[in-house]
């Protein structure tokens, strides 16, 4: 077995166990104001490392290209209260008009 498939494979155990904590976990802990309230903080800093990291960098890179201007206008429409299907459609018709025009 190369070392690949040992690396799947506990990384298989690690999640399935991770998975099984969680079941095993009493409702009354998780029930809590102040778990719900931690529990809400990370997952909104979970989602802004994602769009940090696919935003601003490429192979390792900070990179600042047509993926910023159009999360600033995903973000401006959504600060505005645009429907999320325009907030979409207009970030990704930014982004590929910028990289058409400008080839960015």
């Amino acid at each position: 077995m190369s070392i690949a498939w040992v690396i799947i494979l506990v990384s298989a155990v690690i999640a399935f166990g991770l998975k099984l904590t969680g079941y095993l976990i009493p409702a009354g802990v998780l029930s809590s104001p102040r778990v719900q309230s931690v529990l809400g903080g990370v997952t909104v800093a979970l989602l802004g490392a994602l769009v940090a990291v696919q935003a601003f960098t490429t192979n390792g890179a900070v990179v600042f290209d047509a993926r910023v201007v159009a999360l600033g206008v995903a973000a401006l429409l959504l600060w505005m209260r645009a429907p999320f299907i325009v907030v979409v459609v207009a970030g990704a018709a930014v982004a590929a008009l910028l990289r058409l025009w400008l080839g960015m």
